[in-house]
């Protein structure tokens, strides 16, 4: 597996789930959505994105990716995650910026 090249095509599909809506986001917690892409190498990897509570109370939802090329990789994916407010605010992320 090229790692710079699933480094990138990881954050490009992270990325379509950030413009989705709180509310659309809600249902990765029920499925995961499991899919593949071909790189730019012509390799294949598998991709999976799922959401769980990251506090319950609060209703934050930790949305997590994860990418492998296959053989060896699937023990060990890649992954990346962000953190989704109810009203849509992303925890953790520009916190202190004026």
């Amino acid at each position: 597996m090229d790692r710079q090249e699933a480094v990138e095509l990881l954050e490009a599909e992270l990325e379509k789930y950030r413009r989705r809506s709180y509310d659309e986001l809600l249902q990765l917690r029920k499925l995961v959505d499991d899919f593949g892409v071909v790189g730019p190498s012509g390799t294949t990897y598998g991709i999976e994105v799922q959401a769980f509570w990251d506090s319950k109370r609060c209703r934050n939802l930790r949305v997590i990716a994860s990418i492998d090329g296959g053989g060896i990789s699937t023990c060990r994916p890649l992954c990346r995650d962000f953190i989704i407010a109810p009203d849509g605010r992303f925890i953790g992320e520009d916190e202190g910026a004026s």
